[in-house]
């Protein structure tokens, strides 16, 4: 009996489990429909295709009904993160701290919530967000196969990371969860066009002022994030303060340049026994040799066990591997309308030096000076 071209595609993937791959398709295909039916549309925009899922809700991407109004205060296209409003508390939590470092070109912005109303009438939160078109930082790790970046981008979007960073710390938050998936890559709309690397997904992040008040309070030692990216201080000890996102860069850093995860080979451990090791020291990493003295110097900076050694977000925005690039040809860091209470907190918590030091590290009597010299005794081993 003969067979057409079809019936021996069918065939085939009945043989291979491609069937599966429908029915996986067709499943998630139901989930974007149902979770539009449960979430409602906005006002001014229409939910379309969900984009991401995890334990605070869906992101989708929206569209506005009419994004040639020139009344409208949103893009054409947004990502909308989306919960139950019973179950939106870490979206909302997030909507407070993206409120409070707004302003700065290098961190995804927020348009705004907003309350839909789903099919069976349940009330959904909705966070309305930047949408980064060009994927995520992580998308592009993995299109090299295992091989990086070229230096080039590495430095652009290390860069850009870092403008982020130093922001958010001036405006005294700790990331805490940075990693390429939370680092989007959004169309530039300068003259230079590109992509641009911007920080996201703040639900995570801290203020510095609350982990001061645990430590004063003698909390036990908690950290927030993915394990494959904490610092060994946080992971130890459970201090997750501004040098742990440095320690995050470094990670993102290697990651770019070599395609590979800087624990790789952790990957199948469970996260008591990366504590161990980590603690007893055997935290080690390789790099291959093609990468630039500049750019190992970088990841040493970054990369220094030894908390007093790391360098600030703003001292690596200095370093020789940053030097000579572009420029982004994009705005300025803009005024924020903060939205602290100014009975609670004083001027120098929202704009102390970045330059200072790690001061839950550093005794009195350390130097600026100090640090570059003692990162030489306590090297990362690249």
């Amino acid at each position: 009996m003969k067979m057409n071209l079809q019936e021996l595609k069918t065939m085939k993937r009945r043989l291979f489990g491609g069937d599966k791959d429908h029915e996986g398709k067709r499943s998630k295909q139901e989930d974007w429909k149902h979770a539009q039916k449960m979430y409602g549309d906005g006002a001014a925009w229409v939910r379309s295709v969900m984009i991401g899922k995890g334990s605070f809700g869906c992101v989708f991407i929206a569209n506005l009904n009419n994004y040639k109004s020139r009344y409208s205060l949103y893009p054409p296209v947004m990502a909308v993160k989306s919960a139950e409003v019973s179950a939106s508390g870490s979206i909302q939590k997030e909507k407070e701290v993206m409120d409070n470092i707004s302003g700065c070109p290098y961190v995804i912005k927020c348009f705004g919530e907003e309350i839909t109303n789903g099919e069976n009438g349940q009330m959904v939160y909705n966070l309305l967000l930047e949408y980064g078109s060009g994927g995520t930082l992580a998308d592009v790790i993995k299109s090299s196969n295992g091989k990086g970046l070229p230096e080039l981008e590495v430095r652009r979007h290390a860069r850009s990371i870092l403008r982020g960073l130093s922001h958010i710390h001036k405006r005294g938050y700790v990331h805490c969860d940075l990693k390429p998936q939370n680092v989007l890559l959004v169309a530039n709309e300068g003259k230079a066009g590109g992509l641009i690397a911007k920080i996201g997904d703040l639900g995570s992040a801290k203020r510095m002022k609350q982990i001061k008040k645990n430590k004063l309070n003698n909390y036990g030692p908690c950290w927030r994030g993915t394990p494959m990216y904490l610092s060994p201080e946080a992971l130890v000890n459970g201090v997750q303060e501004k040098p742990a996102d440095v320690w995050a860069v470094g990670c993102i850093v290697y990651e770019m340049l070599t395609g590979k995860l800087l624990r790789y080979s952790y990957q199948d451990l469970g996260v008591s026994e990366m504590i161990s090791r980590i603690g007893d020291g055997r935290d080690m990493f390789s790099i291959c040799s093609s990468v630039s003295a500049e750019g190992r110097s970088f990841l040493e900076k970054c990369l220094c066990r030894k908390v007093m050694c790391r360098l600030t977000a703003n001292m690596l925005l200095k370093h020789p591997f940053l030097k000579g690039l572009p420029d982004d040809d994009i705005d300025e860091i803009e005024e924020s309308h903060e939205v602290f209470d100014i009975n609670t907190i004083t001027s120098s918590s929202l704009f102390s030096d970045d330059d200072e030091l790690w001061l839950s590290s550093c005794s009195e009597d350390e130097d600026m000076n100090g640090r570059f010299h003692e990162v030489r005794r306590f090297p990362v081993r690249l």
